[in-house]
């Protein structure tokens, strides 16, 4: 599982090269067999104009590692996957470090899939929770 794990995430770190994930400097560093995580660093690129984390970034990272982990759990060569809800609960703020979000399958479906993704601080205190509805929809 090691080496599978490893080639997962570099695939989906590849895959993040001149993307919005690449320029929040989002990175995937583990995945089970139903969650995915990523971590972001909390830095004045990614503050709302008071100096902490923008809500908007916290979503972006919780779409990303959602979305991420669609591609991973369904069939890849078979769909695209999209999101098409997302809805975030901020709880905390926080000005430096890192976040984590660990996406969770909640359900899958042969169609939709809903994800909850927890971003929590490095010291596992829950910065937002966020549900993401992902569709796959067949390659053509």
């Amino acid at each position: 599982m090691n080496e599978h794990k490893e080639k997962i995430l570099s695939v989906c770190n590849e895959i993040c090269k001149d993307t919005l994930m690449e320029t929040l400097d989002i990175t995937y560093i583990d995945v089970g067999e139903n969650f995915l995580l990523a971590k972001m660093p909390v830095t004045p690129k990614v503050h709302q104009p008071d100096g902490v984390l923008h809500g908007g970034a916290s979503v972006a990272l919780a779409e990303s590692v959602g979305s991420a982990a669609s591609y991973i759990f369904l069939d890849a060569k078979e769909f695209v996957v999209r999101g098409i809800e997302i809805a975030a609960n901020h709880v905390r703020s926080i000005k430096e470090g890192f976040v984590y979000a660990r996406a969770s399958m909640l359900h899958k479906g042969r169609t939709t899939q809903l994800w909850e993704i927890k971003i929590t601080d490095e010291e596992g205190n829950l910065i937002s929770n966020c549900k993401l509805t992902t569709i796959a929809l067949p390659r053509k």
